[in-house]
Parts: structure tokens; sequence; C-alpha cells
């Protein structure tokens, strides 16, 4: 199987090997693990006009969020809104903040990177109606006067777990009576709680993430809830009219894979446009790696011209 992967993955797999580091003791050691790997691993921080920390209102609860202006365009009034991956259980602001300043520059666009809540203290559809709420608000006039942005010029994306979310959030968004989204960028979105297609098959022992890996995810988000709801199992919905131009990319030797390659499909035979990528040699997360995985910034170039063609940028 690693005479398959990409040259640059297969390093670091080689390192991560030789390492022998334990794995981590509890939630709050893994949740640790994830941010120290991607700033490991991220790359330089790009430089963007400004980050500033802001909460997402949602009821009595307040979600945190940072919102990146893209170094050359600061007043921009379009807004890429990212929803991180990480299972539901990991990711935050920190482990993802290399990726946004990068999206806003390439983009030209602002990038709003939220903190759903995470599972499993909280389990679905907690994460969903956090996506929502701000999904909707960025779109309100409350919120698009604060974020320096116009309603009718919204992005929305996000990878793994938060692809997910991305997913149902779209959906939803079509009928919350606010600006349709422009665009839909998704990084191997994780959709189908059965982990039943062939790219589970075959991929169910990595290289990197397992099957195993997966299905503990699920089980922390789903806690066994969502049979046969779309807002848990997306690739179950079957009305896709009015969902934005979709942008999939997925990894080759990722169990995911086919999850992003299903719904690709699925929105095409609906009439929705969409843009498929699939990245050889990749693995589930290599968003994350740019500073040692080339791939990372073509994804990063791939999602940003997209935002440029649909958002009016």
């Amino acid at each position: 199987m690693l005479d398959a992967v990409h040259p640059q993955v297969r390093a670091l797999l080689e390192a991560m090997a030789s390492d022998g580091e334990p794995a981590p003791a509890d939630l709050a050691a893994e949740r640790a693990e994830y941010l120290d790997a991607t700033l490991r691993l991220g790359g330089a921080a790009e430089p963007v006009a400004s980050a500033v920390d802001l909460v997402v209102p949602h009821g009595e609860i307040r979600l945190p969020a940072r919102l990146y202006a893209p170094q050359h365009a600061a007043e921009t009034g379009s807004v890429i809104v990212w929803l991180h991956g990480g299972g539901w259980y990991v990711g935050d602001i920190p482990t993802f903040d290399r990726v946004a300043r990068s999206l806003a520059n390439a983009s030209g666009a602002k990038v709003l990177l939220v903190e759903y809540r995470l599972a499993p203290e909280l389990r679905w559809p907690v994460q969903v109606a956090d996506a929502d709420a701000t999904v909707a608000w960025v779109r309100s006039e409350v919120g698009a006067r604060q974020l320096g942005i116009d309603p009718a010029h919204v992005v929305l994306g996000g990878d793994s777990a938060g692809g997910q979310l991305a997913v149902v959030a779209a959906r939803h968004a079509r009928t919350d009576g606010r600006p349709p989204l422009r665009a839909l960028l998704l990084a191997y979105p994780a959709l189908d709680p059965t982990l039943e297609s062939a790219s589970y098959r075959r991929f169910a022992d990595g290289p990197l993430l397992t099957r195993a890996d997966m299905r503990r995810c699920w089980d922390f988000y789903l806690d066994g809830a969502g049979a046969g709801d779309p807002d848990a199992a997306p690739l179950l919905a079957t009305d896709h009219d009015g969902l934005p131009p979709t942008w999939v990319a997925v990894a080759e030797l990722d169990p995911v894979r086919d999850d992003g390659l299903r719904l690709a499909a699925a929105l095409r035979a609906g009439g929705i446009g969409v843009q498929e990528r699939t990245f050889d040699g990749l693995v589930h997360g290599f968003l994350r790696w740019g500073g040692v995985v080339d791939a990372a910034g073509e994804l990063i170039a791939w999602f940003g011209d997209a935002a440029r063609e649909t958002a009016g940028i």
C-alpha cells in the first residue's frame, strides 16, 4: 500500500512510525496532539490584513470565531465560512488558523472560522444547530454588518466532519429566507455513518486513517442516533434543488474517499454544478499539512479559485 502513497506523505508516515510515541492517554491529550501535529506540519502562518476574534450568537450560546481578512483585499465584501474537521470531537481555531489564513489570501475573501461545540460532551444534532446558526447569522443584516461583508456573497466550506456539517447547513440554508450561498467547498467530507463503501473496505487499515478510527468518530458524534436522517447521513438526501455550485476534493487513499465522490455524483445527477478532484497518493487530513505536503497548497488554491469564480471577488 505504501508504494501508492505520495512520496511527501510516505516520508511523513514513516517518520510518524519511527517516533514510537504512545497513543494519547485521554481525550484532552488527543486534542492537544491534534493541535501539536498541525503546528509541526502546517508550515509558516501566512500574514493576513487582520485576524479578529469574535463570537457568533446562537440563542444563549456564543460560539468562538475568528475573522481573517486577506492581506491584499482587507475590505472585501465576500466571506468564506469554514467549518473545521476533526471527527466532530477535536479541532478548534488554533488548529485551523493556518488553513484559514491561506484560504483568505488565495481567495481574496474574508474567512470566518468558527468553533462549533464538540462531541462527545455534546452530540448530534448540536453541531448541526451550531452550523445552521452560523450560516444564518453571517447572511443576516446584523451579522453581515459586523463582519463587513455582503450577505449575498457568502461561500460555505468544510473539511471531513466539517464537510458533513457544511452539506447539512447548505441544505437548510435554502429555506431560511436569507440570500443564497454562492458556493459549497468540501474537502474529503465524511457523509456515511454505515462505513460500507468500496473505499472503506479497501482502506480499512489505512494508510493513516482507518475504518475503526472513523467508527469511533461517528460513535462519538451520533451515539446511535440519526438513523435514516439526512441531517446525520447526507448521502440519504434526494432533494438537491437549490444547492449552490459545489467543489468536492477527495484523497485517493482515504477510507472516506467515496463519500465525497458519491455526493458529487448525486448532486450532478440532480442538476447541481459540481467540480470534482481526486488528489492521487494522498491520505485523509492533508489540508492541514501545508508545511510538508505541496498538495495542501494546491487544494487551497483550487478552493480559492472557486470562491473568486462564484462570490464576485
